[in-house]
């Protein structure tokens, strides 16, 4: 035992490190994920940036790691954690193990830690801080630094996808790979952009509609963006995933709060109160749209999460707008919620673009 998890709780826990050690030690929110697969995806999602991940399922890393199922071009995560690490892979694609993947990109993974204990802490007391290091004793202080997630996993520059016949700009906040193929795989023109593009950019490039996109940390954080993106909502049928469902509520006068430790997984099952039918979800989120706050902004919670009844969805009064809070990518997860992008299209398909006057 040569590695220690710290929380800051005042709970410590011993494990083994896969690979060499950290040269120093590592912080972040730590938080935990649910699924038994879809490890890959998970590490390479933006909206994981800077956390430590502890995984539930008791045995990671079975099938390795490929070339088709990354979420980003690089893993997110400050560092992982797991009860056992495979360091063999058992699948016809993979190309190496997690483990090495993780180490060419130096990011330490904790092994042999008692998972189920540290998740029933994060369960109780909430998301908190921890230290992953090579001493027993820790001494120092669990302060995050307040630095932004969202320009660290957005593009830098306008990158163009596809040739299709509808043009959708995609807002990237740290978007997921699966959520541009889905875009393609419906016959649209997609334009990535900058997460602080202007309406007056947006408006140049003349979509037929706006993806908000997931990405990480608190939506609060960019409300300097959010008079753009109000005024992308008010001209353009509109889209909101994850963080961009968190932005466009806080956009036309919601609010958001944080939860004690988020929904992380892909079995969280969520009521559509149009159809009345409830489907499972994959989902990874630490904040939450009001539902107290929604009738002053002209919206209503449309989808609701039949476990704690948290807002999953949102629809307004007049504008072409549709959010959700979970994932309908499903990557990993189940492709239940796949409607969502087909009912986006034809939202723009049928929606003649608003002309608003802003001077």
């Amino acid at each position: 035992m040569d590695g220690y998890l710290h929380l800051s709780e005042g709970v410590s826990y011993e494990g083994s490190w896969v690979g060499k050690a950290p040269d120093c030690e590592i912080a972040g929110e730590i938080v935990f994920f649910t699924g038994m697969t879809g490890y890959q995806e998970v590490l390479t999602d933006p909206s994981y940036k800077g956390q430590i991940i502890v995984f539930t399922y008791p045995l990671i890393g079975n099938y390795g790691i490929n070339k088709e199922d990354a979420e980003s071009k690089k893993p997110q995560p400050a560092a992982v954690i797991v009860y056992e690490s495979e360091r063999n892979c058992f699948h016809y694609e993979a190309e190496m193990s997690m483990s090495q993947y993780l180490q060419k990109w130096d990011i330490p993974v904790l092994s042999h830690v008692d998972t189920r204990s540290v998740v029933k802490k994060i369960r109780e007391h909430g998301s908190m801080p921890a230290v992953l290091s090579t001493h027993e004793n820790f001494e120092g202080g669990f302060t995050l630094q307040s630095d932004l997630k969202v320009p660290q996993v957005s593009t830098p520059k306008t990158v163009v996808y596809g040739e299709g016949k509808t043009h959708i700009v995609l807002f990237d906040f740290g978007y997921k790979k699966s959520i541009l193929d889905s875009l393609l795989e419906r016959d649209c023109k997609v334009t990535v952009v900058p997460y602080d593009s202007t309406f007056d950019y947006i408006q140049s490039l003349c979509p037929d509609g706006i993806l908000l996109s997931n990405g990480p940390g608190d939506p609060k954080d960019l409300k300097r963006n959010l008079p753009q993106i109000k005024k992308v909502i008010e001209q353009f049928p509109t889209l909101g995933i994850c963080l961009g469902h968190q932005l466009a509520a806080l956009a036309l006068g919601a609010d958001t709060k944080k939860m004690l430790f988020g929904h992380r997984g892909a079995n969280q099952p969520v009521c559509d109160h149009v159809s009345g039918k409830v489907f499972m979800s994959s989902q990874n989120h630490s904040y939450v749209v009001d539902e107290q706050t929604l009738t002053k902004a002209g919206l209503s919670a449309r989808f609701i999460n039949s476990n704690d009844n948290s807002v999953e969805g949102l629809s307004h009064q007049t504008l072409p707008l549709v959010t959700v809070q979970f994932h309908p990518e499903a990557h990993p997860g189940p492709a239940d919620s796949e409607f969502i992008f087909a009912e986006f299209i034809n939202l723009v398909e049928t929606t003649k673009r608003r002309v608003v006057n802003y001077a």
